[in-house]
């Protein structure tokens, strides 16, 4: 009889909880497995577009996914691979972008979260900027 796999980490779960509210279009949940003073962190490649830099806590979230449209059509993530070493969980991925000209790609990401008592304090999304340019200007 097999064992049964072991259930997720609070860590884990929290961060699921985000990935959902991005599936459902769902601010309140994508924010809820973050601290107010969470740092949301993408490659300063993504200047440009005004997508890059840190944006900080809730607001700066909200801020920084209402700006999104303006530069994209539309996004799905798809959340692959989650490591967890102490109070970092790595997420492998890929996203499905779509430019405004209705070009869609499916680009890899990795998410670099760390945790504090259950929820993100930063998050760091690595991704190749240069296949995201090419997108955007699609």
């Amino acid at each position: 009889m097999a064992s049964p796999s072991p259930s997720p980490s609070p860590n884990i779960e929290a961060i699921r909880a985000s990935y959902a509210g991005f599936r459902d279009r769902d601010i309140e949940g994508i924010l809820s497995g973050m601290h107010p003073d969470v740092e949301w962190v993408h490659p300063e490649g993504m200047a440009k577009y005004g997508l890059g830099g840190t944006k900080l806590g809730h607001a700066g979230i909200k801020e920084f996914l209402a700006h999104v449209p303006t530069v994209l059509g539309g996004m799905k993530l798809a959340p692959e691979e989650f490591i967890e070493q102490g109070d970092r969980v790595v997420v492998f991925g890929t996203r499905e972008v779509t430019s405004r000209s209705g070009r869609t790609v499916t680009l890899d990401f990795v998410h670099s979260w760390t945790m504090r008592d259950g929820r993100a304090t930063r998050m760091e999304d690595i991704f190749d900027t240069v296949a995201f340019h090419e997108l955007i200007e699609s």
